[in-house]
């Protein structure tokens, strides 16, 4: 496939595996941490860090935006649902994300309530459209990268003057996850293992631009390479880290040049800053509680945001005993820590999130057989 087969070529993954290899320091260990679970799926499709020298390993990190919802938004949700009786609206790796008491959105549906997968906020704007007479709600989550559509959603509805529709707005922000991290003594020092440099983010700085981890690079010091999603960005955007990390530099680079830019899509951000604005804090499951981590609908467009229009509680739940997600999402552990991969936890039968989401990183250790024996493995890239 043209502009896709030129990032997955053999030739080309055999020669910067040798210059990785060239440049690394035999006594000095390179931890680097994917935030984005594009980047997790990827290494793992391609086999890349079969390819990356002994003392240079990744670390999986929160950014899957399905894994980091707290199991009390999904119980708020299944609330609302139950004891409203509104159509919900949400995307598809949500419904099955278990919340207390093993329920489930797909649950809930299944025994009746009216839950309904959808493709895009366009989807939801129809059926509260088509349904003038029942309240829809948009069950809306995710990163920078699909917030801009969730604001449009809402500035339509506005506009057409569409009142049965309304927004449980849980959209999250990535500088704050990563500055959480960096700040965690746990994920700092476990075991005596840090985090030497990250993989910024690519579709969610394609629409923020690389500006904003600038302040983690020069706080922090810790080098942030953006990097796309094919198995060559991510080895080329190692390589540029191990390079900052043997020279002392940290720097702000941008691998992905042919999307991201410094500034980033300003008409996505100023479109965003008309509808949302930040909330004080917000509960990430792995992290607990981040100040101004998240969006909140503003005051101008009240009359669609359903936290107000049904008061929503404020609910809890407990992990399922035994689940590791939490320690997984931090980059604390792996998957195959966990005692309940692979044996109760399958995709079948998750246990968590990091199992139901396509962007999970226990997704991509069961998708892709990294933890079976070498013979039974997928092929690697190269």
């Amino acid at each position: 496939m043209r502009y896709v087969d030129e990032f997955r070529q053999q030739s080309l993954a055999k020669r910067l595996s040798a210059a990785i290899a060239a440049e690394v320091e035999p006594r000095r260990r390179y931890n680097l941490m994917e935030f984005c679970g594009g980047h997790t799926h990827a290494i793992f499709r391609y086999g890349v860090q079969d390819l990356m020298p002994d003392n240079v390993s990744f670390v999986h990190g929160p950014g899957c935006p399905v894994c980091v919802l707290p199991i009390g938004r999904i119980e708020s949700a299944i609330e609302l649902v139950k004891t409203q009786h509104v159509t919900l609206c949400t995307y598809a790796d949500l419904l099955r994300v278990p919340a207390g008491g093993g329920r489930s959105l797909l649950k809930v549906k299944a025994a009746g309530a009216d839950v309904r997968m959808i493709y895009s906020t366009l989807d939801a704007l129809r059926i509260a459209r088509e349904n003038p007479n029942r309240q829809v709600v948009f069950f809306a989550i995710g990163f920078e990268t699909t917030t801009p559509p969730t604001a449009v959603a809402i500035r339509q509805a506005q506009a057409e003057g569409l009142d049965n529709f309304s927004v449980f707005c849980n959209h999250v922000l990535t500088p704050a996850a990563i500055q959480n991290i960096l700040e965690s003594p746990e994920v700092r020092e476990l075991a005596g293992v840090s985090i030497d440099g990250f993989f910024g983010p690519s579709h969610v700085s394609s629409v923020i631009g690389s500006r904003p981890f600038e302040f983690f690079a020069e706080e922090y010091q810790k080098p942030v390479v953006i990097a796309g999603f094919e198995p060559l960005d991510v080895m080329q955007s190692a390589l540029m880290l191990v390079r900052q990390i043997n020279s002392g530099r940290h720097e702000v680079e941008n691998e992905y040049t042919r999307v991201v830019t410094r500034e980033g899509n300003v008409k996505a951000q100023n479109l965003v800053a008309e509808v949302m604005e930040l909330r004080r804090s917000f509960e990430w499951r792995g992290l607990g509680v981040v100040p101004y981590s998240a969006l909140r609908i503003k005051q101008s467009y009240a009359d669609f945001d359903a936290e107000r229009r049904f008061e929503l509680p404020v609910s809890s739940a407990a992990e399922v005993k035994g689940c590791e997600c939490p320690s997984i999402l931090r980059g604390a552990r792996r998957p195959t820590d966990c005692r309940l991969f692979g044996t109760v936890c399958t995709p079948e039968n998750p246990m968590g999130s990091c199992m139901v989401s396509s962007e999970g990183a226990c997704a991509a250790y069961w998708s892709y057989g990294r933890f079976r024996d070498p013979e039974e493995s997928p092929d690697a890239v190269a």
